[in-house]
């Protein structure tokens, strides 16, 4: 397998022919023709073993955005609201069209004239995309607007605003207004685990991250999880991933 990566940058990957297993935090995302993921700052990445496929890959940074009175929640990129991204798989129409705007960014990108009209131009077509990937996106998800969902998709904001610091179920109840049953309940019927899982979930694959791409200590690591003993990080991380911080850290040399 080729090497892991953790980017501060946006990345969309565009399958345009064969095969492959793309890997983003740790899971592995089969693609095939018509295939578009997209990977978000902060989430590791691993390109696999597979060499015939072909394909888009998009890189930009959060300053190429629009101008900063847009707000990055007007350019979401995530396609779920899993622990993991899943794929988006667009039809031949539509993959025809990502072809033909990709291919026209790439073009305009060359244009002779000054580096920030080129900028421009670029990230107004960058926008445009992304924009019509939602759309897409939410015609074949059609996301339910219920109570249960809304509670859910605001604790998922906490959760990834404060994995950090808060790490019982109690904690997010509260900031919700809401019961621990309640906040199970909904969190059940969106992704399938309960609210407690979810919550380590997350402390877990930051730990993940941590210790594949830093060089912290495991005490480090542990403090900065909010964990008041080492031991109990370990035991928490050997509970999750069946691994103790240092294989798993041997492992993935």
């Amino acid at each position: 397998m080729k090497i892991t990566y953790r980017y501060e940058f946006y990345m969309i990957i565009c399958v345009t022919e064969g095969m492959c297993t793309q890997w983003i935090d740790f899971e592995p995302i089969p693609c095939k023709e018509g295939t578009l993921i997209a990977v978000t700052p902060g989430q590791v990445h691993n390109f696999g073993h597979d060499d015939n496929w072909d394909g888009w890959v998009i890189l930009f940074r959060e300053e190429f955005l629009l101008p900063a009175s847009l707000t990055l929640s007007e350019l979401n990129l995530t396609f779920d609201i899993g622990r993991t991204p899943n794929s988006l798989t667009l039809n031949n129409t539509e993959l025809h069209r990502a072809n033909t705007l990709i291919e026209q960014m790439v073009q305009d990108s060359l244009i002779q004239v000054a580096k920030e009209d080129v900028h421009m131009l670029l990230r107004y077509q960058l926008y445009a995309f992304v924009a019509w990937l939602n759309i897409i996106h939410k015609q074949k998800n059609i996301p339910t607007t219920s109570q249960v969902s809304q509670k859910f998709l605001k604790f998922q904001e906490l959760v990834e605003k404060n994995y950090a610091k808060l790490n019982h179920v109690s904690d997010y109840a509260a900031l919700l207004n809401c019961t621990e049953k309640t906040l199970t309940r909904v969190t059940v019927a969106a992704v399938g685990i309960s609210a407690k899982a979810f919550i380590s979930a997350r402390i877990s694959l930051e730990a993940k991250r941590l210790l594949m791409h830093t060089d912290y200590l495991i005490s480090d690591i542990a403090e900065m999880l909010n964990f008041q003993e080492t031991t109990h990080f370990s035991k928490f991380f050997k509970r999750e991933t069946g691994y103790t911080p240092v294989e798993f850290r041997k492992q993935n040399l």
